[in-house]
């Protein structure tokens, strides 16, 4: 039976997408499982080295950071109940607050002319994911009648978790996140204020916003009639 073309086309994009996908798998593999060793023999010992780094650009503002020192338990339960183990740990943490940039554009920008005052309607701040610090834990304490290999290590991911997990509410926590707010508040109004001030608009008042503070604003509605450029291009 004869096939049109684009069958074999359609079944060789298939192949190369099969194979591509094997190998960035492959190389996911050795990245995350394969232990590095040295290179001057083979069988060598394990080295300490940077396996793989990847530099990708931002756009997004980091407006605040949380940090401070957290406390995790957890616990472990073998042997039908008969080997039980709990541990404590003490680590630093930071948690990072960030705004997306690349979603602010001139449709999130107002000008009121009156009262020479720029409205800027952000996107909301963002929590990172928690950083909690295991390299500097400044306690480890683990009880047990016997606490097995297997036991310290699932013990050992436990605590972790369950600190990154505490960090992460904290930092979301609605008290931290008006704080962070506030911050980013000012980080992008200064962000703002520098075009403006080369642009001649020195004394502009810059008010920024976020999803929940849209609508009437200090008790009265801005004109929104005039875009920023507009103003800025009849300045020129």
């Amino acid at each position: 039976m004869n096939r049109p073309p684009w069958q074999f086309v359609l079944a060789a994009l298939l192949l190369i997408g099969v194979a591509a996908a094997g190998l960035i798998g492959w190389k996911l593999y050795q990245e995350r499982y394969i232990v590095t060793a040295a290179e001057d023999r083979p069988g060598g010992p394990a080295v300490t080295q940077i396996v793989s780094a990847r530099l990708a650009g931002m756009r997004q503002l980091k407006v605040a950071q949380l940090s401070g020192t957290v406390q995790a338990t957890a616990s472990d339960v073998r042997a039908l109940g008969w080997l039980r183990s709990d541990q404590i740990v003490k680590m630093p943490y930071s948690v990072d607050y960030f705004v997306d940039l690349s979603k602010l554009g001139a449709g999130e920008l107002e000008w009121h002319a009156d009262t020479r005052t720029l409205i800027v309607d952000a996107p909301d701040v963002t929590v990172a994911t928690a950083n909690t610090e295991e390299g500097r834990r400044t306690l480890v304490r683990t009880t047990g009648m016997f606490v097995t290999r297997a036991a310290a290590e699932e013990l050992s991911r436990r605590t972790s978790r369950n600190a990154q997990a505490k960090a992460e509410q904290e930092a979301s926590s609605p008290e931290r996140m008006a704080q962070a707010r506030e911050h980013a508040k000012r980080a992008i109004a200064g962000l703002m204020a520098a075009p403006l001030g080369a642009a001649g608009f020195h004394d502009t008042r810059i008010l920024v916003t976020f999803p929940g503070e849209r609508g009437v604003r200090d008790g009265e509605r801005w004109d929104q009639s005039r875009n920023p450029r507009a103003v800025l291009a009849e300045r020129r």
